[in-house]
């Protein structure tokens, strides 16, 4: 029998890794304000170099000018997405960032968006773990949480939602 008023299935989307790294709950950063979802649900990775990519294709909606250790991005499909390099990176009022997009600019999945010196970074005693934030939902649901996984820009999924 044909089915002609079947109810489309939502296909899983996903917003892939932000970094070459390791991914963490979000729960599990050493941070209250992020473990414990003040700004909003998300997950975390622990980079293996200083460069953090779009998770996505988007606009970028806030860049930190003066700090250059975060940006806001917004999804095509309407989720708003904070990327927050590091802890207590605010202090370093921008020392050893540089930033390679404005606010304003239409990014792909991929794209580099943030780069730092992580060697620096570890001979300070800085911790660059990077938070995924999902500031606003978009009317979507989240599906899963890909933690504790070695992952990779572009090919390696951190937030599955639909």
């Amino acid at each position: 029998m044909l089915k002609l008023f079947k109810k489309k299935e939502k296909q899983n989307k996903v917003l892939s890794s932000m970094a070459n790294g390791k991914s963490v709950a979000i729960e599990d950063v050493p941070d209250e304000v992020f473990s414990t979802k003040m700004m909003g649900d998300g997950i975390a990775v622990i980079p293996d170099d200083g460069k953090i990519y779009a998770p996505c294709n988007g606009k970028i909606s806030m860049v930190m000018d003066n700090t250059k250790h975060a940006l806001g991005i917004e999804t095509e499909d309407g989720m708003e997405l904070l990327i927050h390099v590091g802890l207590d990176t605010v202090n370093l009022m921008g020392e050893g960032f540089a930033t390679h997009v404005s606010a304003g600019d239409s990014v792909e999945t991929g794209e580099l968006l943030i780069s730092y010196d992580k060697t620096d970074f570890v001979t300070k005693g800085i911790n660059d773990i990077t938070m995924l934030v999902i500031v606003e939902n978009g009317g979507h649901e989240i599906t899963k949480y890909n933690i504790n996984e070695n992952v990779h820009i572009i090919e390696s999924p951190l937030i599955e939602y639909k």
